[in-house]
């Protein structure tokens, strides 16, 4: 967690003032001599650390409308790499609702189409839900102790439903290796639910258990004005939901960004059909024009 005073918020205000409605693209296009250099740092930790960072503190009062708040992610976002579109209309700072208590079952662990994921809290209710983060490394090695032939499974490919229908599943392995670096990425939601093989479905269990074991998962309760970012092909996300809610009282509001970074690894072949580019450092990701998203 990197705590983030009032000197961080006002120069990014300016910031977003000085660009009157204009989108940067890179670093020089917004300057930001203060928090410039921790965003740096930040870039480091998801690539070569733990994978994520909490950036605590980022009151952002002095933008009233949520459109500056968006303007003040995307600044950040140029700081970090390129802002990637969420939907087929170009969307390129999403909108999440807080999950509610009558969710039928728990959300699932994925991964979306970006090397890195910002999840900033613009409004939080007193009792509300955590986000839940999972190291993939960690799972990994959880299985290489207690159960090998299921981490055997989990680096073939597995099925997802592909964007068309009709198109044939998309083969993806769970855990991976490109150029001597780790990948992991689990969009659970993506493949059918019902696998073909009872070792897949065996090992998607293992995987799931893995997960849940005591101590295993950090649950991180976000306040308004936090900003989470992490590598979803190093750290997986779930959400788990709170109590519910009064009739009158604030729901939890979520804006996401999807990034491609200049310093991502290398990504298996077969990843190219959900992220266009595989090459590391390349632009690549996010949700094509006119399409639909399948998944987490």
């Amino acid at each position: 967690m990197l705590p983030l005073g009032a000197e961080a918020a006002a120069e990014l205000a300016a910031t977003v003032a000085a660009l009157n409605n204009r989108r940067p693209e890179r670093p020089e296009d917004a300057p930001l001599p203060h928090l410039g250099p921790i965003l740096q740092g930040v870039a480091e930790r998801l690539e070569n650390g733990r994978g994520f960072v909490l950036l605590r503190g980022l009151s952002l009062e002095r933008l009233e409308a949520e459109m500056a708040v968006e303007a003040a992610l995307l600044v950040l976002a140029a700081h970090l790499g390129t802002a990637l579109p969420q939907d087929g209309d170009g969307t390129l700072v999403g909108r999440l609702a807080g999950p509610t208590a009558e969710a039928e079952a728990p959300a699932r662990f994925h991964a979306d189409p970006a090397d890195a994921v910002g999840l900033f809290c613009l409004g939080q209710p007193r009792e509300g839900g955590s986000i839940t983060l999972v190291s993939a490394p960690a799972l990994h090695n959880a299985l290489l102790k207690a159960d090998r032939t299921a981490l055997a499974v989990l680096h073939a490919p597995l099925p997802h439903r592909a964007p068309e229908p009709g198109a044939e599943p998309r083969l993806l392995p769970v855990f991976s290796t490109t150029s001597g670096c780790f990948v992991g990425r689990y969009d659970r939601e993506a493949m059918p639910e019902t696998l073909p093989e009872p070792a897949q479905i065996a090992a998607l269990a293992a995987l799931d258990a893995a997960a849940a074991a005591p101590g295993q998962a950090l649950s991180i309760p976000l306040h308004a004005g936090d900003l989470l970012l992490y590598n979803p092909q190093l750290v997986w996300k779930r959400v788990h939901a709170g109590e519910a809610s009064a009739a009158d009282a604030a729901e939890r509001t979520l804006l996401r960004l999807w990034l491609a970074t200049p310093f991502s690894r290398a990504l298996p072949e077969s990843f190219r059909a959900v992220f266009g580019e595989i090459t590391a450092g390349a632009t690549r990701g996010g949700v094509p024009a006119a399409t639909k998203m399948v998944g987490g």
